[in-house]
Formats: C-alpha cells, sequence, structure tokens
C-alpha cells in the first residue's frame, strides 16, 4: 500500500539551478521512523521561535503536545518530503481549526530544509498535498514569517481563500480544493 501511495505522490518538476529533472514525494511517517521525525521537527520548533516565544525544556527540547498522537491519532498524518531519495522536510497534516471551523485539512507543520529553499521544493510539496487530499483546508501562519506568507498566498490564490486574522501576527486561509 505505501508503495502504491507514493506512487500516485510523485511529482516531477525541473530545477532552476541545476537544469536536471528532480521527482518531489510524500512518504508518510512510520512509528519506527519516530525519532527522526521528532529530531527533524525539533529544529524546525527552534527555528520557529522566530516567530512564537516557545522555551527548550531542561533536556534542550522545544515542547510539543501532540507530537505522539501522530503515530496514534488516525487523523493525524505526518509525512517525510523528498527530493529524489533526499529528505528535504516534513508535513503534518490533521482535521483541528484555529478558528473552531470545520476542515478535512489543516496543514499543522511544514518545513522545507535551508539548503533546499529557493529550488520549488516547497510549492511542488504542497501542490502535491492538494493533490492527494481534497476537501475543505485551514493553513495557518505567522505575518512575520514572510517566507511562509509568500508561499501559502501563492499555493492558495488559485482556491480563493476567506482569510481570517486571528491577531495581528496569526491568519488563517480558509479554502476547498
Amino acid at each position: 500500500m505505501m508503495g502504491y501511495i507514493c506512487a500516485i505522490m510523485k511529482h516531477i518538476y525541473k530545477s532552476e539551478f541545476e537544469g536536471d529533472i528532480k521527482m518531489i514525494r510524500l512518504q508518510e511517517v512510520k512509528k519506527e521512523e519516530r525519532e527522526l521525525l521528532w529530531n527533524i521537527n525539533q529544529k524546525y520548533q527552534y527555528e520557529m521561535t522566530k516567530y512564537y516565544p516557545d522555551e527548550m525544556d531542561e533536556h534542550g527540547n522545544y515542547h510539543y503536545e501532540y507530537f505522539d498522537a501522530y503515530f496514534t491519532d488516525a487523523e493525524r498524518k505526518a509525512f517525510f518530503i523528498y527530493d529524489d531519495d533526499i529528505i528535504v522536510g516534513f508535513v503534518m497534516l490533521n482535521p483541528y481549526s484555529a478558528i473552531e471551523h470545520y476542515p478535512d485539512y489543516t496543514i499543522a507543520e511544514f518545513t522545507i530544509f535551508p539548503s533546499y529553499r529557493r529550488n520549488h521544493c516547497a510549492i511542488n510539496a504542497v501542490n502535491l498535498i492538494l493533490s492527494r487530499y481534497h476537501g475543505k483546508w485551514e493553513i495557518k501562519y505567522n505575518e512575520k514569517n514572510v517566507g511562509a506568507k509568500k508561499i501559502w498566498t501563492m499555493v492558495t490564490e488559485q482556491y480563493s481563500p476567506v482569510v481570517y486574522h486571528i491577531d495581528e501576527e496569526e491568519t488563517v486561509l480558509e479554502f476547498t480544493n
């Protein structure tokens, strides 16, 4: 089944920098890959401290309340994002609303590692996710995160999202694909 999902979720694009064909694919994170996702997520959580006042715990980790639920709750899904055979990021999906609506999907976490940004990995990964999961979506971002604002605005434009401002810093895009 996993091979079938990976085969469906492949997306081919041409790299601006190398001129060769690349393949973006999503691979669902398995329980035995939990530690790898945890480690990568910790780096992402650190990066997000530019926008959120999260503190490390006494062990040097950032708290992530629902992390284990991605391995027990069938409504939560986590995927590694690959560019050919290299992990370049991850995405975590769930159906829980930031604005008390009832979406089918939200992007809880999404990152492409810094060295793979600016070569369309993010756009291609998001388009791949949206092509696989149809329904009502919510995507939340911090207004200070200029890169996130740019990508989410760009990829959701075709769906004419309704924009909700939770406060001065938090924005939610709601749309159906």
